[in-house]
């Protein structure tokens, strides 16, 4: 009797964490003072110190270890859902309710924090000739940093150091970035190469944190030019950057800040793709004039990207990207898969009056 009340309190209890998150909506500072900067960098540091030295993904296998046990749970229990259905029914919603809770307080309510503008102290609208004037310093920036880098302006680079050397260089951008903006800071290290790296493929993923472990993992089937982009990205969700527009942001400060030219290379061209796709959806004509401007062999980096996507499409794919458009608006991101333009938004303002 005692085990059949706990389970149903669980499971009474996964609405009204539900209600209690659609309130924290509205007390974002709250969340961000108590939560992201109290709680959250206290326990996400302990998890790095205490799964980051491991070589392989213990998150990785976390995951597998649950899918199989949920698989024989379902085995042992297929019965019940005739003769106990609603009881069969409450064990579900009551397991859901434990994971639904441990998601949020281990990393979760850090999608309701503030804004990440706000953090930084930078504006948040633009006008379209903002965007043109910062794509095209951008477009600059990028073409001679692949001159200096000593390229032909049709060859496309790719990036001389392995995985594993791009994963301990993602830490000096977080260093000098930690210099203006200590929110910024990220130590220790707990960045690894996911062992599902041809299904994240297959279902359109560069990479994924585990809230769990702390663990970062990274698609280690990408090309090199974005492989230090989503290394720094997934960096950004460990220190509890959950929305995907704000870690792309920070992943681009990240690359732009870091000592090794390679690397800011990367982030330069990545933060200008996201720039010019904005310009196209804005003003296709301007989109097509300033493509012309763009070194070819950028170009190709991009072409790269784009085929390297496109060989892997498949039905599968549509059904993961729908199920985590609607996980992000679930998690106080409206827009879903669309809040990524957030990203053009915190570059334009960012380099609106500096010099690069």
């Amino acid at each position: 009797m005692p085990k059949k009340r706990t389970r149903l309190i669980l499971a009474l209890l996964l609405p009204a964490q539900i209600l209690l998150l659609q309130l924290l909506k509205f007390f974002p500072e709250f969340v961000e003072t108590y939560y992201s900067r109290g709680f959250y960098p206290i326990l996400s540091k302990a998890s790095r110190y205490l799964f980051g030295w491991i070589p392989f993904s213990l998150g990785d296998l976390f995951y597998l270890l649950i899918g199989i046990m949920a698989i024989r749970w379902l085995i042992k229990n297929f019965r019940r859902l005739w003769t106990e259905p609603v009881r069969f029914l409450i064990d579900i919603v009551a397991t859901v309710s434990i994971v639904y809770f441990m998601f949020h307080i281990l990393w979760g309510l850090n999608y309701y924090r503030q804004p990440l503008h706000k953090t930084l102290d930078l504006d948040y609208d633009y006008t379209t000739e903002q965007l043109i004037e910062t794509t095209k310093r951008l477009i600059t920036k990028s073409n001679n940093m692949h001159r200096e880098l000593g390229y032909a302006d049709s060859v496309k680079i790719d990036l001389p150091y392995s995985q594993k050397e791009i994963f301990k260089k993602s830490l000096d951008g977080y260093e000098t970035l930690s210099k203006q903006y200590p929110d910024l800071a990220y130590s220790p290290k707990s960045l690894k190469k996911s062992g599902w790296s041809l299904g994240l493929t297959y279902m359109g993923y560069s990479g994924y944190y585990n809230p769990f472990s702390g663990e970062a993992q990274v698609n280690n089937l990408i090309k090199t030019y974005k492989f230090p982009v989503v290394s720094c990205h997934e960096e950004a969700h460990q220190i509890g950057f959950a929305a995907e527009n704000e870690a792309n942001f920070i992943a681009t400060l990240a690359t732009i800040n870091n000592s090794d030219p390679y690397i800011q290379y990367s982030g330069y061209i990545f933060a200008l793709r996201y720039c010019v796709n904005e310009i196209a959806r804005r003003d296709i004509d301007t989109y097509h004039q300033l493509i012309e401007t763009i070194n070819p062999g950028i170009l190709a980096s991009y072409k790269e990207m784009r085929d390297f996507w496109l060989s892997y499409e498949n039905p599968f794919e549509n059904i993961s990207k729908g199920f985590w458009d609607q996980f992000l608006k679930a998690n106080n991101q409206s827009k879903g898969i669309m809040s990524y333009s957030y990203m053009v938004a915190l570059v334009v303002n960012y380099f609106e009056d500096r010099r690069f």
